[in-house]
């Protein structure tokens, strides 16, 4: 059964003001001027036709489709809320811990415009309970609160500069801060901090206006659309512009940020720093994934200390769906804070995704043209 869905985009920016941030990095952030961010109002519409998603019943008694991989997890777990963890991405933070384990979505996005363009992921893991180590943990930015509340995820966090102040106080936006575990690795402070055993419900427990579960911010409906068997694949053989795809470079200078498709495991392997990004915490496993989600964004710079943030809302913007080492060329808009990002093919429908990990990358529209997609 087809339905119609009229897609209503309002772009605007808003003027951010606030107090201060508990980060060390976020010092200098506290004497910046306001950035003064012009409003856009522009309200497109289009119409597409999408077919409802068919459940599949038979076996995995007790299970459901995870609503971020579509892997079959317990049922005890569909009403509770993802996690949003903000793990530090400089060189001197790795290795990551638990990131090959747990995550089921990984978000890589520019956090500073100093530093060639440092990046930081927000890692989403619906199963937090069996987190044993996550990170290390670092702070937030405005775009993670804009994005994350699209999955009515709980931002996990240790401060951030004051232009995040106005978001953490939207109804929509749950966060813990500074609150998680301190392991002795031998590095200095700020990258000490990890989501421990106990963490979560510690956090549960002194913030109990905290649902764990899904409130009423929550979307109904899928977030991804996804194959909708064990045994289908969408290797986008029939998809229009398609080509190979077995290197990504992304144009993040800093990080030097690189998938490479292995094709045993049909997945994009994640290397960083020129060289693997490797989990102690999971046998030293790489990181990797079987869809990528690269989007061409627009931001703004808050001020000179390298301060910004991207246009996470916005209207039909370009970018690429990769899967199966095959990539496509993809639009994207997203309606509201709360309401998923949608990612669509040349011909208008909403583009379908494989069983497994996601990794999404936000890239400055600026740096675009660097991307390598071969």
């Amino acid at each position: 059964m087809k339905k119609k869905i009229i897609l209503l985009l309002t772009l605007c920016s808003v003027v951010l003001l606030g107090g201060c941030g508990d980060d060390e990095e976020e010092q200098q952030a506290q004497s910046a001027p306001a950035p003064k961010i012009e409003v856009v109002n522009n309200t497109p519409a289009i119409s597409l036709e999408t077919e409802e998603p068919e459940v599949e019943e038979a076996g995995h008694e007790g299970m459901y489709r995870s609503e971020l991989t579509n892997e079959w997890i317990p049922e005890e777990l569909k009403d509770q809320r993802p996690i949003a963890a903000m793990v530090d991405n400089e060189k001197t933070a790795l290795p990551h811990y638990g990131l090959s384990k747990y995550a089921d979505v990984v978000y890589e996005m520019t956090n500073s415009l100093a530093n060639d363009g440092i990046t930081r992921l927000m890692v989403l893991v619906k199963d937090y309970e069996k987190i044993d180590q996550l990170g290390s943990i670092r702070s937030t930015r405005p775009t993670n609160l804009v994005i994350a509340p699209e999955w009515n995820a709980i931002v996990c966090h240790d401060g951030g500069p004051f232009y995040i102040d106005d978001y953490l106080a939207k109804p929509f936006v749950d966060n813990f801060s500074g609150t998680f575990s301190r392991v002795n690795n031998g590095k200095s402070r700020e990258f000490t901090e990890y989501i421990c055993t106990g963490d979560m419900d510690k956090n549960f427990e002194s913030k109990p206006d905290v649902s764990r579960t899904y409130n009423e911010y929550h979307k109904d409906g899928p977030h991804y659309q996804f194959v909708k068997s064990d045994s289908e694949i969408n290797d986008l053989a029939n998809a229009p512009d398609v080509k190979d795809c077995t290197k990504i470079t992304l144009p993040f200078k800093h990080n030097g940020s690189m998938l490479e498709y292995d094709p045993d495991s049909k997945r994009y392997m994640y290397s960083e720093y020129g060289q693997k990004h490797t989990d102690p915490g999971n046998g030293d496993a790489q990181l990797g994934f079987t869809n990528v989600l690269l989007q061409n964004s627009r931001y703004v710079k808050f001020d000179d200390n390298g301060y910004m943030m991207f246009h996470a809302i916005d209207y039909n913007r370009d970018g690429w769906f990769i899967t199966e080492g095959k990539a496509i060329p993809i639009s994207w808009s997203k309606e509201d804070e709360v309401t998923p990002t949608r990612y669509y093919d040349k011909d208008g429908n909403e583009i379908v995704l494989n069983t497994g990990k996601t990794y999404v990358a936000l890239i400055p529209d600026d740096k675009w043209s660097g991307l390598s997609v071969e």
